[in-house]
Order: structure tokens, then sequence, then C-alpha cells
């Protein structure tokens, strides 16, 4: 199925009909929504990452190094992974492989180089590893569930035939006629949307590190798996559809790591958070003790020029007596004459 045979978009259940483009034009600059919409995913995720730094015991600064550091691994890997499947599509052409504004990323290898990304920054910044992916996990739920729309106006990712409710008709320019869909982008959309709610009101009462970034992995794991299933355009190896069996295998772990984690006694102490707070306490503390210790020694500075005023007035006092005694002699001597 090629997008391109399709024009306007119809969702009967809900009577609305819609013919968006794929993009527009300013002067000679031609911007496509697939992109833009992607690109306002990521802003809004790096937003909300930003407002929670305090809250994971990060900088704001590293965040933002991060999101330069990060973002290159993901769409890398994204494009790669969906080019390596579907290399049928660019043997002939393999220039086309760079043109990622057509669309064509795969959002697992988008996840694996965004995780590849963080462990080299981890290591660079000296930032737990769990600390930044649970943080980066939460970012992504809200860019997924943005840059999923970014395939309603290319008219892609959509699943199979059905007559359901929420099935959304694809006019074929060349039949003539609508054909019914599964709206698989919108099942993952309103899906992530979903997560990341649970997810952000769970992260308030994390126990340890990484524990909201193996939540991401079994909630976006299992809805994927289950929708996946739905789609016309999976990438197969073999007659394996890779990111339903990838899905259902990373939910499948992650369950079992929270589990196991779940009867595990864990030290609050040790989190990211917990550490950056004494750190900072400590610091606080100690630019005290350095204002205290100012302080005192301004008293002091201040004691002993009061002293030194006190000796030189005395001093001044004593020869102003010697003086006044020398005159009083001086009066004696002349009454005694």
């Amino acid at each position: 199925m090629n997008p391109g045979n399709y024009t306007t978009i119809f969702f009967p259940s809900l009577g609305l009909e819609l013919n968006p483009g794929r993009g527009f034009s300013i002067g000679p600059l031609s911007i496509n929504y697939y992109g833009l919409i992607i690109a306002c995913g990521l802003l809004l995720a790096v937003i909300y990452a930003c407002r929670r730094t305090k809250q994971f015991g990060i900088k704001e600064d590293d965040v933002m190094d991060g999101v330069l550091w990060i973002t290159p691994f993901a769409i890398l890997c994204a494009r790669l992974y969906y080019c390596v499947f579907e290399w049928d599509m660019y043997a002939a052409d393999p220039i086309a492989v760079l043109y990622i504004w057509k669309g064509g990323l795969a959002i697992y290898g988008g996840v694996l180089g965004a995780a590849l990304g963080v462990i080299v920054f981890c290591r660079i910044k000296k930032v737990k590893l769990g600390t930044l992916l649970d943080l980066v996990a939460l970012g992504f739920l809200i860019g997924q569930s943005i840059g999923r729309w970014g395939n309603f106006f290319n008219r892609e990712a959509f699943g199979a035939a059905t007559d359901s409710f929420l099935r959304m008709g694809l006019y074929n320019k060349y039949t003539g006629q609508y054909e019914f869909y599964h709206p698989t982008f919108l099942y993952e959309s309103l899906w992530n949307a979903a997560g990341f709610v649970l997810l952000h009101f769970l992260s308030k009462k994390r126990r340890y590190d990484g524990q909201i970034a193996l939540g991401y992995v079994a909630w976006y794991g299992l809805g994927r798996a289950l929708i996946e299933g739905l789609r016309m355009d999976s990438l197969y190896w073999g007659p394996f559809r890779v990111s339903q069996v990838l899905a259902a295998v990373s939910c499948v772990a992650a369950l079992a790591v929270l589990l196991l984690n779940m009867m595990r006694s864990h030290d609050k102490a040790k989190m990211q958070v917990s550490i950056a707070a004494a750190r900072e306490a400590a610091k606080q503390q100690e630019e005290e003790a350095k204002e205290k210790a100012e302080s005192a020694e301004e008293a002091e500075a201040e004691f002993e020029r009061i002293t030194q005023e006190i000796a030189s007035m005395n001093d001044e006092q004593k020869r102003n007596d010697e003086k006044a005694q020398s005159i009083r002699d001086e009066i004696d001597k002349k009454e005694v004459k």
C-alpha cells in the first residue's frame, strides 16, 4: 500500500472528513508535517523534562546537553532500523535512505538509539543511568503520543481492514473508493498518552532509579505487541513481525524485573535525587559555615580595632595627665620661690 495513493481521511462514526496536506511551503522552503510534528513532540518532551529535573536530582543544563547527545542517536537508529528491514525499498536507490522527511522511522530503533545515547552521555556526565532513563522514558511517551500524528498526515501506519466503530476511511484516488482500516496510529497515540499520565504520577513515588524506565518498557511493550498485530506495514524478519516480537519480549522482561524489585528493599538514600539533595544540603551548610567564619573574622577585626582605639585613647590620656602634672609642678616651684 502506497500512502501517496490516499487523499481524504474519513471517520464515519465520528462524522469527520478531512483532507489535510502533507506539508506546506514558505518561499522555496518545503516543510512536511511529519517532521514538524515530531519536532513539536521532542520540544514538549524537553520542556517537561526540564521542569522535573529537581525531582530527579538532575541539572537542567544536563538535560539540554543530553538532548544534543541523545537525539542524533535516536534519529539515526530509528532510520537504520527501518531501512534494514525494508531494504528492498532502498536497494535500487540507496541515497533515498537519507530522505527521512518522507517517513520511515521505526520507533523501536529510536528507543534503542536513545538508550545507547543515554549510556554514553551518563558515562561522560557521571549521572546515574537509571535516573536519566526514568526521565527520558517519560519524555519518550510525550514524543511518541504526539509524533504518531505525523503518520496521520502521511496516511501511513494504519492497520488491517475493519468495519469497527473507530474505522478510518482512506480515499484511494486510483480506485475512487474509500478503504476502511484500523487507525493504529490513533490507538498507539492514546495508549502512550495514558501511559504518560500513569507513569507521571507513579514517578513521584519512585522507590529506586530505573523504576519508571522499566514501567515504560512494560507499558509500551504491551501496547505495541497488541497494536502491531493489526498493522499492515509491519517490518518482518522471516514470518515474524520484528517490532511485535521485540515488544512482547521486552514487556515480559521488564515485568519480571519489576516484580523482582518489588520483593527487594531499596535504600532511597542511594537514589540520584537523594544524593543531589544531600550534596545541596552539604553545600548550603558549607556556605553557612563560611558566612559564620567570615562574620567571626569581621567581629574579631572590629574588636581588635576598638581595642587599639581604647589603647590609643589611654595613651593620649596618660600623655595629657603627664603634661598636666608637669604644669602643676612648674606652678608649685614658682610658688615656693
